[in-house]
């Protein structure tokens, strides 16, 4: 992960929201009561936009915005269904990530 990447992480988790958000997809299950079974299959993870929506309080625009620079800084990955879409973590960015930034600080350290 480069430097220009790192930093689309960090601005992208220097929102209360975002940062929120991230946290939420960690437990998909807790936020999906009726999530169709092709998705269960096809996109295990996956929580509707609304019901990220719905848990944060905002408007479905910010969520939707939110929602795009953290996919766009790597941290989700998206798949639509009909006019549905469905967000879950990227989990091998958010460990590269991680790795990255902790090697950063020992680095700094030394």
């Amino acid at each position: 992960m480069n430097h220009e990447d790192m930093l689309a992480v960090l601005k992208a988790l220097s929102n209360e929201t975002r940062l929120n958000i991230l946290c939420w997809l960690r437990e998909p299950d807790a936020m999906n009561e009726n999530l169709p079974n092709v998705i269960k299959e096809e996109f295990p993870g996956g929580v509707c936009v609304g019901s990220i929506q719905e848990k944060s309080g905002l408007t479905q625009s910010v969520i939707s915005s939110y929602l795009a620079s953290m996919q766009k800084a790597g941290l989700l990955e998206s798949r639509r269904y009909g006019q549905w879409t469905y967000y879950r973590r990227n989990e091998e960015a958010i460990a590269a990530f991680l790795e990255n930034f902790a090697a950063g600080l020992r680095a700094k350290k030394q």
